[in-house]
């Protein structure tokens, strides 16, 4: 493993935890938005994380050499919609979405939790930040000890 691995790794962390932070800006803005494209109100979003690098046994056998140098880390496999938190039910017989009974189904966003996941996501962030600015003073240093 080389130090640029280190650098693959950590940028893929960084990449990884933007893109969540997006996701839970895109919840947060949507928080009150009762009707989407399709009727329904908007649904929270969740991103999944899954390994980098994983490979099937055939390309395991046909990259041995590559292997050696490929950066592992991790990246989005997938953004879901949450189907297990329900929706908010709010009496409210003057809103323009509300139901024959005068419901109005509000999304499924906590807005306390995505907060949570929001600093959750902003830590994770500085924590890969910090070990690739460590990776990078390590390598600095080998440089100037070839000197």
């Amino acid at each position: 493993m080389s130090i640029f691995s280190s650098f693959d790794i950590n940028s893929s962390g960084m990449t990884a935890q933007r893109y969540r932070m997006d996701i839970i800006s895109e919840n947060v803005a949507n928080a009150n938005t009762t009707r989407t494209a399709d009727g329904t109100p908007y649904r929270r979003k969740v991103v999944t994380f899954t390994e980098k690098g994983g490979q099937t046994p055939f390309s395991t056998v046909l990259n041995k050499s590559r292997d050696n140098y490929s950066g592992k880390g991790v990246k989005v496999s997938k953004v879901s919609e949450d189907t297990w938190s329900e929706m908010k039910k709010v009496y409210d017989p003057s809103h323009p979405d509300a139901d024959d009974n005068g419901y109005v189904w509000y999304p499924n966003v906590n807005i306390v939790s995505e907060m949570t996941d929001m600093i959750d996501a902003s830590r994770a962030y500085e924590a890969n930040a910090t070990a690739f600015s460590a990776s990078k003073t390590i390598a600095m240093k080998g440089l100037e000890m070839a000197k």
